[in-house]
């Protein structure tokens, strides 16, 4: 993957690959460092059992978040196809508006895409069950995760930490008399015996399991609430998740919107597009010798009649629009034609701004870093949102009302 391409993806705030980099690169590692060092003002030992808890919690959600969802989907997908359902057909085409939907792609489509259109009719058939289907699809995609991160995930984390607590207490005495036995019984540096208690602290120290972290929320934060140990801790998580889901889905928006609009007015270049856009050097070339054609309204009768234009492969790359391998529009997929028209619109605003300019190639490379620039600036704002300032905000008001610096569920 290009450079431009990697920026163009972790850019893409509908997409999971900034919420990778975020949580998984920067976010967990910082939060589990400030953990420890926060716990370590009360003791050794509840920053130990703090820093294992916090691991096992946010990498261990990441595995299931991000590969739970996905997984899940693709074995209700492959059970939709054991009962003769084609999961690819998009349920908005039930809906028979304009010039998509059932009946009418059916009709349309018979002699180009046979295959396809069987899959429409058997939904047409069985428009209840399809629906159903999808619906229980749905469920099961996203309640086993919840259940997992929400529920089972923290109270097997508290159940270890509880057991660990136990054989720690159980081997106190042990170490504090081989420590007083150490102070009584000091020899000459040169000559010093190695304790026996740096073997058990060693051991404490190696039980922490290093997972992945995933972004939780709304049942996931239910569900921290509802098994967290006492009411310190219920309402610790229910701020902290709360806000994460606002760091993580709202404000790199926010910030993007931002920083766009900043950049435009400071340096008069549209930065609206995608960076793969403004990299494409045929899409530049178009724009310098005037043959980029926008069409106006009716984008679906377009896209039939003109597969292999070049607006046809930009809508195929940016808004979702699939063609078959014998470039016949996949009539499973339905068309958002307001996210054409608003992607088009972009499009001619960039190369008509781009000819004023006087040199379109300089125009097309200023707006790329630009636009990367702010793309990184918002992953760089939004992940010391989420790592720094969110666990201090959390610090100071765990001191203000529980009056200690420890986790509120190891107390």
């Amino acid at each position: 993957m290009s450079l431009v391409n990697l920026i163009s993806a972790i850019g893409n705030n509908a997409s999971i690959y900034p919420l990778i980099v975020r949580d998984c690169g920067i976010e967990n590692p910082v939060k589990i460092g400030m953990t420890y060092n926060q716990n370590l003002k009360v003791s050794k030992q509840m920053a130990n059992n703090a820093f294992r808890e916090r691991t096992i919690d946010e990498y261990g959600s990441s595995i299931v978040w991000l590969g739970g969802i996905p997984l899940m989907n693709s074995i209700c997908d492959w059970g939709m196809r054991k009962l003769g359902f084609d999961p690819k057909v998009n349920i908005n085409l039930l809906k028979e508006e304009g010039e998509q939907g059932l009946k009418y792609n059916i009709d349309k489509f018979k002699k180009y895409a046979p295959e396809e259109v069987k899959s429409l009719e058997k939904v047409l058939q069985n428009k209840s069950k399809y629906q159903k289907l999808l619906a229980g699809k749905f469920v099961l995609s996203t309640t086993i995760p919840i259940m997992l991160m929400g529920y089972i995930l923290p109270k097997s984390n508290f159940a270890l930490t509880a057991k660990l607590k136990k054989r720690q207490e159980a081997v106190k005495p042990l170490v504090e008399d081989t420590m007083r036995a150490e102070r009584k019984y000091q020899l000459p540096s040169k000559d010093k015996i190695s304790p026996s208690f740096k073997g058990i602290a060693s051991s404490l120290a190696n039980m922490s399991t290093v997972n992945k972290m995933a972004v939780t929320d709304g049942g996931l934060t239910i569900g921290r609430v509802a098994t967290a140990r006492n009411k310190y801790e219920k309402m610790e998580n229910g701020f902290k998740m709360t806000m994460m889901m606002f760091l993580n889905f709202v404000a790199p928006i926010w910030i993007a919107k931002g920083l766009d609009g900043l950049s435009g007015k400071l340096f008069n270049t549209n930065v609206n597009l995608d960076p793969m856009l403004m990299n494409d050097k045929n899409f530049v070339k178009s724009i310098k010798e005037g043959t980029l054609e926008i069409p106006r309204g009716n984008y679906i009768d377009y896209l039939d009649k003109n597969p292999n234009s070049q607006i046809s492969k930009l809508c195929e790359k940016y808004c979702g629009v699939k063609y078959l391998k014998n470039r016949v529009r996949d009539p499973r997929v339905y068309i958002d034609e307001k996210r054409i028209e608003k992607f088009l619109a972009e499009v001619e605003r960039f190369a008509k701004e781009a000819k004023v300019s006087g040199n379109i190639d300089n125009y097309a490379n200023k707006a790329l870093r630009v636009k990367s620039a702010n793309i990184l600036a918002n992953v760089g704002i939004s992940s010391i949102l989420l790592a720094v300032a969110l666990p201090k905000l959390t610090f100071v008001l765990r001191k203000k009302v529980t009056g200690s610096d420890a986790e509120p569920g190891l107390k």
